[in-house]
């Protein structure tokens, strides 16, 4: 079975981006959530070897998501997908269990160096 990843935006166009991302570098497919909530709705220890997440979502934004995902699962790798703004509001991010992030407009070449670096 290939990687599966949770990737959680509130842009559908965003996520089909990234879906397109990762598809280029050889995953077929991801489960979408919509928002933060879905995404921790849908998020069960095991079930994903990645999380890829939006900063600002309604429900729940990026870092929410982090917390309720680090509750279940302590390992799992999460990305934060940020914009260069939020760059400087990565520190909360690793102190809520991030474990690296990407900034948009990101290429299928950096995200492949993302996955690989987490095992992926």
């Amino acid at each position: 079975m290939g990687t599966r990843v949770l990737v959680a935006d509130d842009s559908s166009t965003m996520r089909k981006i990234i879906l397109r991302s990762l598809s280029a570098v050889g995953v077929p497919s991801a489960v979408e959530a919509a928002d933060g909530i879905e995404a921790v709705d849908l998020f069960n220890p095991g079930d994903f070897d990645l999380v890829l997440t939006d900063w600002n979502m309604p429900g729940k934004n990026g870092l929410e998501v982090i917390t309720e995902i680090r509750k279940m699962d302590a390992n799992v790798p999460i990305i934060m997908v940020t914009t260069e703004a939020e760059k400087s509001r990565v520190l909360e991010a690793i102190q809520a269990g991030v474990s690296d992030y990407l900034v948009k407009p990101f290429t299928a070449d950096t995200l492949r160096e993302k996955l690989e670096k987490h095992g992926c």
